[in-house]
């Protein structure tokens, strides 16, 4: 399918046009699900650490460690929970279901910090830690690391199916966009034809079909027509009932 020259640079720009509309998209798109699948991971864990704090006062006063482990290997087995562990107030480990032992990483860490960090595990990934006091830090705090790349793997779920959507968009766009333009371009190609017969002194009968359309390659048509000296000169254009005078 032939493009006039004319016309060549309004569907580059329709292409420029889709390709931006594409990228800012997913870009946003990318933003806003991490932005609030983080946020929604990061609250979900802080609910969990304080329910896991609140159900481990009894035990730790107790000094009963094997409920302890018990108690948190049951929460480990919720989707995004990559790991648990307590300390006591003095930053001693309680319980933790590192295998096979607690990571250097953690262990060079402070344990009474209760604000979200991030951490990169060798071998285990990057994970995003909360945790929570019991009873107001005395009997010690709750760490739960939730993995990020589950929110990764979620991004890319959604924006995988957005490019797919985008890409069936910028298709079917594009099919109709040169056909768009290759509707408008007919006229003009007619009349490139037109003044080219004149320009040889070979004008048909099949020219007419210019001659009689009422818009501007009509006008322009019968403009050539008239500069040949083969018509009259055309009636100037009726201005649009909005113009000025």
């Amino acid at each position: 399918m032939k493009i006039q020259k004319l016309f060549q640079k309004t569907l580059f720009g329709i292409f420029m046009l889709f390709g931006l509309i594409g990228i800012s998209t997913s870009m946003l798109a990318i933003y806003t699900v991490d932005s609030q699948l983080s946020q929604e991971y990061e609250s979900n864990a802080k609910g969990i650490a304080k329910t896991i704090a609140d159900s481990s006062v009894d035990i730790i006063l107790n000094r009963d460690l094997s409920a302890l482990q018990s108690l948190i290997d049951q929460f480990v087995e919720i989707q995004g929970i990559s790991y648990i562990y307590i300390v006591n107030d003095s930053g001693e480990y309680l319980a933790h279901t590192f295998v096979p032992g607690i990571p250097d990483e953690i262990l060079k860490g402070d344990p009474n910090n209760t604000a979200s960090i991030q951490r990169s595990l060798p071998g285990m990934g990057d994970f995003v830690e909360v945790s929570s006091p019991i009873l107001a830090g005395v009997a010690g705090k709750v760490h739960i690391g939730m993995d990020t790349g589950l929110i990764a793997l979620k991004i890319q779920r959604a924006i995988g199916q957005q490019i797919y959507l985008f890409s069936t968009i910028f298709v079917i766009g594009i099919i109709a966009a040169i056909w768009l333009v290759n509707l408008a371009a007919r006229p003009i190609a007619n009349l490139l034809a037109y003044a080219a017969e004149l320009a040889r002194e070979q004008s048909s009968a099949a020219d007419g079909g210019v001659l009689v359309r009422d818009d501007e390659v009509g006008q322009l048509a019968r403009l050539f027509q008239y500069f040949s000296g083969t018509g009259d000169l055309p009636a100037p254009a009726r201005p649009s009932p909005g113009a000025r005078a």
